[in-house]
């Protein structure tokens, strides 16, 4: 298996223009999950993004499916509050450590709703494509994923 994208990825001079815009466009995704503004998000993506759990191996790609798993994520935790608690930012993307609590009221990927408050960790990557400085997705690892359990 080649290596080459992550050498080229590593071969990545940091600007403080790339940084910037990486920084801005993370920020204008982040502010449109909060508000639930799926449009928005999607400015901020690729074509051909693609989202994923890594651990379940649930895969949403391209906008539909970027919206869909918002769509999702959104219906399963209505109430879902992010709070950032470390985050790197770099010219390959974004890297973040969030605490989520939300209350579980639908089935989200292989998780079943139980209808109780939940309390996890997510860390998500963000990688960054240099031509259409867009994100390419999310690749969402579940640090805590006993709290999605009944």
């Amino acid at each position: 298996m080649s290596q080459d994208p992550i050498i080229e990825q590593l071969r990545r001079r940091v600007t403080p223009d790339l940084y910037r815009d990486i920084r801005r466009l993370w920020k204008v995704h982040v502010t449109a999950e909060d508000a639930r503004d799926i449009p928005t998000i999607l400015t901020t993506l690729t074509a051909d993004c693609l989202f994923e759990v890594v651990q379940t191996g649930h895969r949403w790609e391209g906008h539909e499916g970027a919206a869909r798993f918002h769509s999702e994520l959104f219906a399963a935790f209505p109430d879902i509050r992010f709070r950032l608690a470390n985050i790197v930012i770099g010219p390959q993307g974004v890297y973040q450590e969030i605490n989520v609590q939300a209350t579980f009221l639908a089935d989200w990927g292989p998780y079943r709703a139980h209808g109780r408050p939940v309390a996890f960790v997510i860390l998500v990557l963000y990688p960054w494509d240099l031509q259409q400085k867009r994100f390419t997705g999310e690749r969402v690892y579940i640090a805590s994923e006993k709290a999605l359990s009944n």
